[in-house]
C-alpha cells in the first residue's frame, strides 16, 4: 500500500525558512547554517519527490544556503583594524523584513474579518425626539451673574473685537461699485454730438460726475472717432482739443 503525504505550502523560500526556524526554536540571529541548510534541502527533494513545480525561488536560496555554509566552514581571517562581518547578515535582514510583512498582513487580515462583521444602521429618531429642546431656567442661569461679571463680560467681548480689526485696512474708505453703461454712454454722447456741432474736449470730461464716468465717456470718445461721426482739431501743442461733429440733427 502506498503511503501518500501533503506537504505545506509555503509562499516562498523565506516563508519556509521562517518555518523551519520556528519548528525547531532556533535563534534568527544564531542561525545554525549546516543545520538549516541540510533541513532545506530535504524538503526541496520532497518537492520534487511529490511532483510538484520548484519555484526558481527556492533553488535560489539552496544555492544562497550552500555559499554561506561554505564561508561558514573556512577559516575566519580577523584583522586589527576591522571585524569580518557574518556570512549569515543578509539572510538575517531579510528574515526579519519578511516575518515583519507577514504579521502585518495577519493583522490586516483579521481587520478585513472583523469589518465584515460589523453593521450600521440609518438612524431612525422621530422628530419629536430630533426636535426636542431641553428647557432653559433663565432665573437658575442667572442666579450667580453680577454687574461686575456682566461689565467683564462685556469688556472681553469688545476686546476680542477690536482684536479682529485690521489696524491697515480700517482706515481705508469706503469702496463702492460704480455702475457706468457703455452703452447709456454711447447713446447719450450720439445725442450730444447731434444737438452740438462744436464743444470742448475739457469741458466735456470736466462735466463728467466721477472717475469712472469720465474714463467711459473717452472710451465712447475714441469708439465715435473711429466710426467717422466726429474729428479732433487741436491747433497748437497744449491747446484745447475742439470735437466737431458729423452727426446729422
Amino acid at each position: 500500500m502506498d503511503l501518500n503525504f501533503k506537504l505545506q505550502q509555503f509562499e516562498g523560500p523565506l516563508d519556509l525558512l521562517l518555518h523551519l526556524i520556528d519548528k525547531n526554536k532556533m535563534d534568527i540571529f544564531d542561525i545554525p547554517i549546516v543545520e538549516i541548510t541540510a533541513q532545506y534541502m530535504e524538503y526541496i527533494r520532497a518537492m520534487k519527490e511529490a511532483n510538484l513545480d520548484v519555484m526558481s525561488e527556492f533553488l535560489v536560496m539552496a544555492a544562497t544556503l550552500l555559499k554561506i555554509k561554505s564561508k561558514m566552514l573556512l577559516p575566519i581571517e580577523e584583522t586589527e583594524d576591522e571585524e569580518e562581518e557574518d556570512p549569515r547578515a543578509e539572510l538575517v535582514k531579510q528574515l526579519l523584513e519578511y516575518k515583519m510583512y507577514k504579521y502585518i498582513s495577519y493583522e490586516l487580515r483579521d481587520r478585513q474579518v472583523d469589518a465584515n462583521n460589523v453593521y450600521f444602521k440609518v438612524p431612525t429618531i422621530p422628530d419629536e425626539v430630533s426636535k426636542y429642546e431641553q428647557p432653559v431656567d433663565l432665573e437658575e442661569l442667572m442666579s450667580d451673574i453680577t454687574l461686575s461679571k456682566l461689565n467683564a463680560i462685556f469688556n472681553s467681548v469688545i476686546k476680542r473685537q477690536e482684536n479682529r480689526v485690521d489696524p491697515v485696512r480700517s482706515k481705508f474708505g469706503k469702496i463702492e461699485k460704480e455702475e457706468v453703461s457703455l452703452d447709456d454712454k454711447m447713446n447719450y454722447m450720439l445725442e450730444f454730438a447731434r444737438n452740438n456741432r462744436n464743444f470742448s474736449f475739457r469741458q466735456l470730461l470736466e462735466g463728467q460726475r466721477s472717475k469712472m464716468d469720465t474714463i467711459v465717456t473717452f472710451l465712447v470718445i475714441l469708439e465715435m472717432m473711429k466710426a467717422g461721426q466726429i474729428y479732433i482739431v487741436q491747433e497748437n501743442t497744449f491747446d484745447d482739443i475742439k470735437i466737431e461733429s458729423k452727426m446729422v440733427a
